[in-house]
């Protein structure tokens, strides 16, 4: 079941979804637009390595925006720092950005109960297109969750991606066993 608008804003009413900052713009009629954050970062290296960390670079977007280029792939991060602590969260691109043909997710649009961060987002284009911090870049969508939950994203001790942080975060899979 996704949660409805007045749903989603009683569940922040009682603190078991937060977003910071909240603006009731932003509330759809089942969803809660996001904004591209100010940093992006790309990889150091052309070629990565799943078993090694790989080194990414941070940087700003400027006032007069940044192109990004297609065959590149940019770690971007969302304004806004959420926390769902009953529901699981997802987030989707939305259908305007969409068709400016860049995609904010490889395969990560699902997020777990407990997680509390911002979104690093792995955008990818299909042409050329000029993006600005503060965009409209994606939408969270909120599903109820069936059962006890038995262990929340943050309180797991090899959770990767606990550390707040206003920047995005690169792969961590090189912390994995394989």
């Amino acid at each position: 079941m996704i949660l409805s608008d007045k749903r989603i804003l009683e569940e922040i009413e009682n603190g078991s979804i937060v977003i910071q900052p909240f603006d009731r713009k932003c509330l759809g009629t089942n969803s809660y637009d996001v904004h591209l954050g100010k940093y992006l970062a790309t990889y150091a290296d052309r070629v990565l390595d799943a078993k090694k960390h790989n080194e990414i670079q941070h940087f700003e977007i400027p006032e007069d925006g940044f192109v990004l280029e297609p065959n590149t792939l940019y770690l971007g991060v969302t304004q806004e720092y959420t926390e769902t602590h009953k529901h699981v969260p997802f987030l989707e691109g939305k259908s305007s950005t969409g068709r400016l043909g860049i995609d904010i997710h490889a395969t990560a649009g699902k997020g777990d109960v407990g997680f509390c961060n911002t979104w690093t987002l792995e955008i990818s284009v299909a042409q050329p297109v000029r993006v600005y911090a503060g965009m409209p870049i994606g939408q969270l969508i909120y599903f109820a969750v069936e059962g006890e939950i038995e262990t929340f994203y943050n309180t797991k001790g090899n959770a990767k991606y606990n550390g707040k942080t206003i920047r995005p975060v690169e792969s961590m899979m090189w912390k994995n066993n394989f």
